[in-house]
């Protein structure tokens, strides 16, 4: 992924946004924002499943798989992976 500038880093509004993610965090969970066609940002969070020919593939907690292109990924990190769900107490 690059920026125009080359330098792989974007500012909007005073925030820096970086992409950290790479090919080999393939089966890391990530978090990636990305600029759709309205010029709005949506978030993807899951687990990288590949990243092949410029797309990348996320399976987010539903099992939903999406894909995103790697020209429109404005910014992504790994992240911790999800905590196992809380127990109730018994009654």
């Amino acid at each position: 992924m690059s920026t125009p500038s080359g330098s792989g880093r974007q500012w909007y509004a005073g925030v820096r946004l970086v992409v950290t993610v790479t090919p080999a965090d393939v089966g890391q969970r990530v978090s990636l924002r990305r600029r759709l066609p309205t010029g709005e940002y949506s978030d993807v969070v899951g687990v990288l499943e590949s990243w092949s020919a410029g797309t990348l593939l996320v399976r987010r907690r539903n099992g939903e798989l999406v894909e995103v292109s790697e020209e429109i990924v404005v910014a992504g990190k790994v992240v911790p992976p999800m905590p196992p769900p809380k127990r109730r107490p018994v009654s």
